[in-house]
């Protein structure tokens, strides 16, 4: 390939080429004054990536130091690859939560496959196992061509790279809504299991220390990821498809077991993963982080490509790749262990005491930066905020008022069921090896996922959850319910919650009222973090999702972690056993905006959401888990979108058994059973533990009350007296079994034009 001529500063700040790369005429003036002179191109790309959104949160920082970050088991919080929490006996668990939102929309496989790559080196950089994969999916609505051909390609990456590195993929959620149409939302987490004599850190320490590359030869793929995640999808994306790297999972799987035999051979002291802005970013906030500078000989970095220039390099995405800094004098053994796993790996550098990043090409100093200006001096900017036109629109909407009284309650119920956002992810999850290392101990579809953990009694369970529409009409009470939702998930499995992960996903923060949005969001999270004792310990934010202006719903997924004390505590959704009593915990009110039934009824999302009390919040979670522990409880099931009903419906559906309802709320009976009140779970326990459970809920001020028993293969639900349902358990399990595969099935994605969808892609 022909070198490309690189303009020179002087042509750099004629012609603003800086701009190109993402850098405001501010900016660019604000390197001038760091280096004392005009930068040159390689010296332009370097901080246009690193002061990028994606690198730098320049938009966000403000926003995130609101979020309660420390706790009593917290090890790591934000700032490092992973976060970690002690989880008892000189173990922790380590996880993270990112996006690949814009590769996705334009290379749905790779994006998604490379998404799931990071994450996985985020965890096992910091000298972790990874024992779990979930997702959180967004996309369009599934009768449209694009929106399949998207969604069957995310899912088929996420598959091939999880199943090919062994790491069983055990939970997530998706949700299906026009919003998401132009900008699929794709956000991947890793859990990880480290002992606490194991953990690692990115630094670069020890002045002369070897600076080790290892892992796949560079190439072109992915330059300026990192920019191209930080803007708005538009007509043009597509012409950056190359930005959108490829992936190995086999190389990754060698990587990973070379870089935990590494970290527990000693001879590191400092380790990152090469992720967004790749040498760059690895190189510059490892210096930063140890107060050091680094100097690398980039005619030493593995290349796969000829005549790489340094922008190139320095820019680079190229995947499963990682920066090791190891003791002085141990670089033979590092290169033992990992030509074991048959890896390249290259002494590049060397840690120096002048906190530069300096870099040689062809015998030359390409570029010479401060490290901690580049990593840490990022300009940091507060946006204007205002309030959205449509939040005052909607405070005087009932949306009570706008819907009729279905004549066919059995109708509706099977159309909620077979909304592609509530229905079975079957389809989905059957495609990943969630069995993989046999310790997933309740499999994808029930309220969280949980692994044992080998040797103990112990177990985590995990969720990933948020409900975009919530969070859009009120910003505050949507950020606060996804993470009540995580936590309930959680408790409802028979876990303590720990601590969560976020991923920010929100339009342009250009934009006062999606910046608005965001501030709120982030309010709302953070408060419910500090109720719930769930301090934020690391995350992402995605910004730009918008496709022609539109933005996406605003979207601040919550990953959650718990600890289940002992295996005998799990709990899942299902009933268990004929005859056992099934008890309602928290109280159902009439709040239908942004449900799925408002949805499905009206076509429109409006009003406000369902509230949300988190004193009442947190007494129930600490009453369920209470009971849960005490051995009390056959399932647990937490009530959310579809309501009661549908909540109801999938405790028949997974235990194949029915029940026999009786609901005597003083409201309509289709707000009775559609509504999506928080704070509510469904339990089943055996007659001889009600009056404990009783007595129990009454000391803790818990609001609960018997609503039916599990009998036959029928769900009977009857209000008032009236019967509003009456339904054989197998039909309404055909209804939400076979919902998603029958619309994949219309219109094999093979009788469409893939050359057509692929150019009519954002």
């Amino acid at each position: 390939m022909a070198q490309h001529k690189e303009p020179t500063p002087e042509q750099i700040v004629e012609q603003k080429v800086y701009r190109e790369m993402g850098l405001t005429d501010e900016e660019f003036e604000k390197v001038i004054e760091i280096l004392g002179r005009k930068p040159n191109y390689t010296e332009t790309g370097i901080f246009s990536v690193m002061w990028s959104e994606h690198c730098s949160y320049k938009n966000s920082k403000v926003v995130l130091k609101r979020f309660p970050t420390s706790g009593p088991h917290v090890l790591q919080g934000p700032g490092e690859g992973a976060g970690i929490v002690d989880i008892g006996d000189q173990q922790a668990v380590v996880f993270k939560i990112e996006s690949h939102n814009h590769p996705s929309a334009i290379e749905p496989y790779q994006g998604a496959a490379t998404g799931v790559g990071g994450i996985i080196r985020d965890v096992f950089s910091m000298g972790a196992r990874p024992i779990a994969l979930l997702n959180s999916l967004r996309f369009g609505e599934l009768d449209n061509p694009k929106t399949k051909y998207i969604f069957e390609n995310v899912v088929a990456g996420i598959a091939g790279y999880g199943n090919c590195m062994g790491i069983p993929t055990v939970g997530g959620e998706i949700y299906f809504d026009s919003s998401y149409e132009g900008n699929p939302l794709v956000n991947a987490m890793c859990v990880g299991l480290i002992d606490h004599n194991q953990i690692q850190k990115g630094v670069a320490k020890g002045i002369g220390n070897p600076v080790i590359y290892v892992g796949a030869a560079t190439g072109r793929d992915g330059i300026h990821g990192a920019t191209f995640a930080s803007e708005e999808l538009s007509e043009n994306s597509e012409a950056k498809r190359p930005a959108v790297q490829v992936g190995d999972p086999f190389m990754e799987k060698l990587l990973l077991e070379a870089t935990l035999e590494l970290i527990a051979s000693g001879h590191v002291v400092g380790i990152q993963d090469m992720g967004a802005a790749g040498l760059t970013s690895s190189s510059s906030e490892m210096a930063s982080k140890a107060g050091n500078g680094v100097e690398l000989d980039l005619d030493l970095v593995p290349q796969r490509e000829k005549g790489m220039s340094a922008y190139e390099m320095m820019l680079s995405e190229s995947q499963e790749r990682m920066l090791v800094v190891a003791k002085k004098g141990k670089e033979e053994e590092v290169k033992k262990i990992f030509d074991k796993w048959g890896l390249h790996s290259a002494v590049i550098g060397r840690v120096t005491d002048d906190n530069q990043l300096r870099l040689l090409h062809k015998g030359e100093v390409v570029a010479e930066i401060p490290a901690d200006k580049l990593a840490e001096d990022a300009p940091v900017y507060c946006k204007p905020s205002k309030e959205a036109p449509y939040y005052a629109q909607y405070s005087s909407l009932d949306p009570t008022q706008t819907i009729a009284e279905p004549n066919d309650y059995n109708t509706v119920l099977k159309q909620l069921l077979s909304s592609p956002t509530i229905a079975s992810k079957e389809w989905v999850y059957q495609q990943y090896d969630y069995m993989v290392r046999t310790n997933t101990a309740v499999i994808p579809g029930s309220d969280a996922a949980v692994v044992a953990i080998r040797g103990t009694r112990k177990a985590l369970a995990m969720t990933t959850d948020c409900n975009g529409r919530y969070v859009y009409l009120d910003p505050y009470v949507g950020g606060a319910i996804a993470v009540a939702e995580a936590a309930r998930n959680v408790v409802c499995s028979g876990a303590e919650p720990l601590a969560i992960t976020d991923n920010l996903n929100f339009g342009s923060p250009e934009k006062p009222e999606i910046f608005w949005q965001f501030e709120k969001a982030a309010d709302g999270i953070s408060e419910a973090c500090r109720q719930l004792n769930t301090p934020v310990i690391g995350g992402n934010v995605s910004l730009y999702n918008e496709t022609k202006g539109e933005a996406i719903f605003p979207t601040p997924t919550i990953g959650m972690v718990g600890l289940i004390k002992d295996i005998d505590h799990i709990t899942t959704q299902e009933f268990k056993k004929e005859g056992d009593l099934i008890f309602l915990i928290g109280e159902t009110k009439s709040e239908l905006g942004g449900s799925e039934y408002q949805k499905i009824v009206t076509g429109k999302i409006e009003g406000r959401p369902p509230g949300i009390n988190l004193e009442l919040e947190k007494k129930i979670q600490d009453f369920t888990l209470k009971i849960i522990q005490e051995g009390l409880v056959h399932s647990a099931h937490d009530t959310a979108e579809g309501g009661i009903a549908v909540a109801l419906a999938e405790s028949c559906i997974g235990g194949k058994l029915g029940a026999d309802i009786q609901l005597t709320e003083e409201l309509r009976s289709d707000f009775t059973l559609f509504s999506e009140s928080q704070s509510r779970i469904i339990i089943s326990v055996s007659p001889e533990h009600v009056e404990r459970i009783k007595e129990m809920a009454n000391e803790l001020q818990v609001p609960i009350k018997e609503i039916g028993i599990v009998k036959g293969t029928e769900l009977l639900i009857t209000h008032h007296g009236k019967n509003v349902i009456s339904q054989p358990v197998s039909e309404l399990d055909a209804a939400w079994r076979n919902a998603i595969p029958d619309i994949m099935r219309s219109g094999l994605l093979k009788k469409f034009n893939m050359q057509e969808i692929s150019a009519s892609l954002p």
